[in-house]
């Protein structure tokens, strides 16, 4: 199963930007996940786009939360990625197994 992609969107000095990051930490090891952070102030596309919303959680590129996330909601969520590759997966073999 391919890792689920959490990039956490934060700033210097963000208190919930550190609360952010220690539910990530509490959860990520559960599921099969990259976690990467990046600071907002650092990269001007960033920037641009987040600026005033840190911090940010996008799940495989997707915003999931913002400002805040609990265990339960971030569980949540990671199961209901799961389930969305297994249904791209399945979906990737039927059309392959489909004869022409």
């Amino acid at each position: 199963m391919a890792a689920i992609r959490l990039t956490l969107i934060t700033r210097r000095g963000c208190h919930l930007c550190d609360l952010m990051a220690e539910v990530i930490e509490q959860v990520a090891t559960a599921f099969p996940t990259s976690v990467e952070v990046r600071d907002v102030d650092g990269a001007p596309d960033l920037l641009a786009e987040y600026s005033e919303q840190v911090p940010v959680l996008l799940v495989n590129g997707r915003k999931a939360f913002k400002y805040r996330v609990t265990v339960r909601d971030l569980e949540r969520r990671l199961r209901a990625e799961r389930r969305r590759q297994a249904v791209r997966r399945w979906r990737a073999r039927l059309s392959r197994a489909r004869p022409t």
